[in-house]
């Protein structure tokens, strides 16, 4: 027998219309910045709002209203959570850029060699602080003088690594094995800026 929606929808990973729906609000997010490259910022908001009501007239189109209230439920929830995080993010990125000293940063984490990376990584790997907050330190660091590769070295080491991130892997899996990883993000993070610094950034 021919199955029904719900057998479609579990015939496949996703659904076609989910998908589409999917690709609008990547297209949403993605247009304004690509399609007004230049002029006024209320260009940008226009696009932004027509792609957004295309988003949600296909949405109450294709979903049930049930459907559509857990969507802005779950919107909601993590505007409630992202957004205090990223207000905090900014006003502390803020603080470090008016209190670190830009020579320092210039001398330590300026350019793309190894040693850079190196302790662009460490500073990363000691660090602790949600994704949130991580790219516009990094964007604030860059201000200051840090070069391409460590700023990319910086955001690989930073959502693997931190402090408490040691501690906690030390005490489930021994010394030995956090040593390990602790010291396979490193390398591979300074690595990584290094050579992304020098061969595809430069």
């Amino acid at each position: 027998a021919d199955g029904g929606p719900g057998e479609q929808r579990e015939s496949g990973i996703i659904a076609r219309n989910d998908l589409i729906l999917l690709g609008l609000i990547v297209v949403s997010l993605l247009a304004p910045n690509h399609l007004v490259q230049e002029g006024p910022y209320s260009r940008k908001v226009l696009v932004w709002l027509v792609a957004t009501t295309i988003v949600a007239a296909y949405a109450l189109r294709t979903k049930a209203r049930e459907e559509l209230r857990r969507w802005l439920e779950e919107t909601w929830w993590f505007v409630r959570i992202i957004f205090p995080l990223l207000l905090l993010g900014v006003f502390i990125v803020g603080v470090i850029g008016a209190v670190l000293p830009k020579a320092w940063i210039e001398t330590y984490m300026g350019g793309n060699g190894l040693l850079a990376s190196f302790y662009a990584t460490m500073l990363g790997s000691i660090s602790y602080f949600a994704t949130m907050t991580e790219a516009p330190f990094v964007h604030t660091l860059m201000g200051l003088g840090m070069g391409k590769g460590p700023a990319v070295a910086l955001l690989l080491t930073g959502p693997g690594l931190s402090l408490p991130n040691w501690l906690a892997i030390g005490r489930v899996f021994g010394a030995k094995k956090a040593i390990v990883y602790v010291v396979t993000i490193v390398v591979l993070g300074s690595v990584s800026g290094w050579f992304v610094g020098n061969f595809i950034l430069s």
